[in-house]
C-alpha cells in the first residue's frame, strides 16, 4: 500500500504539496543592487526558508554564476535580473507574483 501525504492526503507519488506551495500568494522581489567595488549583483527576495537553498542552486546552475543564499534572499553576482524572472517561471513560481524593480 502506498504511503499518504499528510498534508494533500493523496498518494506520495502523485503528492501536489510542492506545487500549490510555489503558487500560493508570496511576493518575490527581484532587483539589482551595488554590493563592494561597484559590482552590480542580483537579489531574489520572498522566497520560504524551505524552496530557498534548491532554488539558489538552480539559478546558479542555469545562469552560471556565482552566489549564496542567506538572511532569506538570494543573492547572485551579475546583473540577471530578466533571466531570473523567466528561471523562477520555469521553477513553477507564479508570474504575477514576480516584481523587478
Amino acid at each position: 500500500m502506498a504511503d499518504i501525504c499528510p498534508k494533500c492526503g493523496l498518494p506520495l507519488e502523485i503528492c501536489a504539496c510542492e506545487a500549490l506551495e510555489k503558487e500560493e500568494a508570496q511576493k518575490i522581489k527581484v532587483y539589482t543592487t551595488k554590493m563592494r567595488f561597484g559590482k552590480l549583483v542580483t537579489v531574489v527576495e520572498g522566497l520560504s526558508a524551505d524552496d530557498l537553498r534548491k532554488t539558489a542552486k538552480e539559478l546558479k546552475k542555469k545562469l552560471a554564476c556565482g552566489g549564496t543564499d542567506k538572511d532569506n534572499r538570494i543573492v547572485l553576482q551579475g546583473d540577471h535580473k530578466e533571466k531570473v524572472s523567466k528561471l523562477l517561471v520555469e521553477l513553477g513560481y507564479n508570474e504575477s507574483s514576480i516584481s523587478k524593480r
